[in-house]
């Protein structure tokens, strides 16, 4: 599923523009299921793969502790195959996650983040309600950061 989905060119735009890598080689998306992994044991959460009701798998997100300017950071991901955007998978996924932070884990604030010129994934941080908090640079690339405080 890994290396299907962030092997895909069109979802590799959305999370590592231009010279950031472009779509992931099987061996990268490899590492990135065991960076999963890693994450889940060393924080108790992360994230899901996630399956329409007849298993095919259509998305991996969920939680992921990060850094923002400096900051330790809980971040609200998402990632749908392309063939599947447009039917509110990224919207379910983030409520879920949100969810899962607030009720379950008790955090007190999630950020999400993406490029300015990502309306779609700006569209599905305002419906899991998240809200605008300003620009900042990431991977040497403008970016906006969105919060939700429980």
């Amino acid at each position: 599923m890994y290396a299907r989905l962030f092997g895909d060119a069109r979802v590799a735009a959305t999370l590592w523009p231009g010279a950031h890598g472009g779509p992931r080689t099987a061996a990268q998306a490899q590492a990135m299921l065991e960076a999963d992994d890693t994450h889940w044991e060393a924080h108790g959460f992360g994230p899901w793969l996630h399956r329409l009701a007849d298993g095919t798998a259509a998305a991996r997100g969920g939680l992921w502790r990060t850094v923002v300017d400096g900051a330790a950071e809980t971040e609200v991901q998402y990632a749908v195959a392309s063939e599947l955007w447009g039917r509110g998978l990224a919207t379910e996924i983030a409520r879920a996650a949100v969810g899962e932070a607030f009720e379950s884990l008790g955090l007190a604030t999630l950020v999400c983040f993406t490029l300015p010129s990502n309306e779609g994934s700006r569209r599905v941080m305002e419906k899991a309600g998240f809200e605008y908090e300003r620009d900042f640079v990431r991977a040497g690339l403008p970016h906006v950061l969105y919060r939700l405080t429980n």
